[in-house]
Order: structure tokens, then sequence, then C-alpha cells
């Protein structure tokens, strides 16, 4: 998919894994595949961010490399480690079989046969490869700096083993929950693109798209319900993967359409949040669902 001839080719083959995505997104995808630019996504929980990176390496037919960021990541957890247990039990077999070269046995030990690979390296050495780097804004200034240099020219340095560098640059990206900013360096070095709530007739197609099994008129009901829900002051609004959660579970208990009573039994497929499971019980659910009908 490196060689696509431009944005409506990426567009296609993205919708043929069942990822739809805008005119917008196909043309950052595009450059990010051009141009080996990392793609830094952000915007709200469960607006298909995540979702495009599994849909990339679907599109590229190449592995996606996950690494989740947390508060406290360091560069040993993200890039590669030593297998210190392994290196212990070869260095008493060594010294068991009357090995005295000190020289011989550090090099042994640093062999890359005990280098553990976490996500970043595995990026590096996999063409091709997507790298999904989840949640940036959850990881602290010190890994974003590290994560910056590393993009930058895709080469590490293993001070026992030397310089790798890809071949091929992996396709990067980056997502964020905008729970902090994320520094603009890191930013500047990356395409970007705000993931926003879809509109009615594109969520709806998306639903449709994620569970044909279920009746149009039940996807046109849970989009209708979940878009109302979103103008309400709630502290965490449905995004669609939890429009699509919904649906699921009401295809789950055998409806082909949902009434205000159904919608409220179910509310615990979308809504996460007490405060906002009561909010949706003092909505007129069936009002929302007649002004559909009309």
């Amino acid at each position: 998919m490196h060689e696509v001839s431009g944005p409506a080719e990426v567009r296609a083959r993205l919708e043929k894994t069942g990822y739809l995505v805008d005119d917008g997104l196909a043309v950052a995808c595009f450059l990010a595949l051009r141009l080996h630019r990392p793609l830094f996504c952000e915007g709200d929980a469960g607006v298909g961010k995540t979702a495009l990176a599994s849909a990339l390496a679907e599109a590229m037919d190449a592995p996606l490399i996950r690494l989740q960021c947390y508060e406290g990541i360091d560069a040993s957890q993200a890039l590669y480690d030593w297998d210190f247990p392994r290196q212990l039990l070869h260095l008493r077999a060594a010294e068991a079989a009357g090995v005295t070269d000190a020289d011989r046995l550090e090099g042994e030990l640093y062999d890359r046969r005990f280098l553990v690979t976490r996500p970043l390296l595995r990026a590096l050495e996999t063409q091709p490869s997507v790298l999904l780097v989840d949640e940036i804004d959850r990881a602290d200034d010190e890994f974003e700096a590290f994560l910056l240099e590393l993009l930058s020219e895709y080469t590490i340095t293993i001070p026992e083993l030397g310089t790798l560098r890809a071949q091929v640059p992996p396709v990067v990206v980056l997502t964020s929950n905008r729970t902090r900013e994320v520094h603009d360096a890191l930013k500047r070095r990356c395409l970007y693109h705000w993931f926003d709530h879809p509109g009615f007739a594109r969520e709806l197609a998306i639903v449709r798209r994620r569970l044909p099994q279920v009746t149009e008129r039940l996807a046109e009901q849970v989009t209708a319900l979940a878009q109302a829900l979103r103008a309400e002051d709630l502290v965490k609004p449905p995004g669609v993967a939890e429009t699509i959660d919904w649906a699921q579970a009401l295809d789950a208990l055998g409806a082909s359409e949902v009434d205000a009573e159904l919608a409220v039994a179910t509310l615990g497929s979308v809504l996460k949040y007490r405060e906002d499971a009561e909010r949706a019980r003092g909505l007129d659910l069936s009002a929302i669902l007649a002004a559909r009908e009309t």
C-alpha cells in the first residue's frame, strides 16, 4: 500500500476492510504513506483512532505492532531489554563448562539471542509494518522526547550491538484522547488529523458496515439515540465504538427494533458512568425515537 496512487485508492482499500473514511482522513493517510510521516490522530475516545491503525495494517497486509502508552513508560519497556534470567543461566552453564575467558563471556552475554525486542524495535525491524503508539497523551515528557528522536531518523543505537536503522520506515499512527496537551515538537514531526464524532448518516453507515446482521431499523434507532446522547452534557459522551456495542447488545437480545424501555435496560452497553446513565433515564427516549420516524 506504500505505492498507492492517491487518496482515492487509500480510501477504497480502507473501505474494503470495513473502515469508512472521509476525504480529509483519506488525504492524511495517503500523505503519511507517501512521505513516511507519522499520523497523529487526536479526538475523544471511541471515534475510530485505534481502529484506523488496524484497518491500515489489514489494507497493507502488514502486521500491526501496538505500543500502549501509560504513565511511567520508559525506553526499555518500549524499545528493548536484555533477558537477564537467560543471561545468568548462560553464565552459570559457561562456568560449569570451565569457560574462564572474560571477554568471550561478555560477548556471549550480549548476543542478539538474549535481546528482548519491544514494540518500537520490532516495528523498525519488520517491513512492512504498522506501528500504533496508542494514547501518547498518557506518557510523560521524557518519553515524548525519546519518541520524537526515534521517529525523526527511524534509527536506534544499542551500545552492545551497534546502530540499527529501518530499511523501510513503518507506517506510524499515534493516538491521543487529549487528556493532556502533547508537545508541539512531536506534533510538528507528524501529520495531524482531528477525529470528530460523525454525523448521523456516516455513523449509520459505519454501524451497518460493522454489523450487517443488524436490521436497518435497529441500526437507525440506535444511531439516533447515540447522537441524542452526545448532545447532552455527559461525563463521557458515547463514541462510535459504543454505538456499535449498543447495537450489538440489542441484536444479541434478539431485538429487531428498540423502544424506550429496552434502551434504558441496555444503557450499560453505551454509557459507562452512573451520572450519565441517570441523565439518560431522565430523557424522553420515546420522543427521540418518534422524531426519527417523522
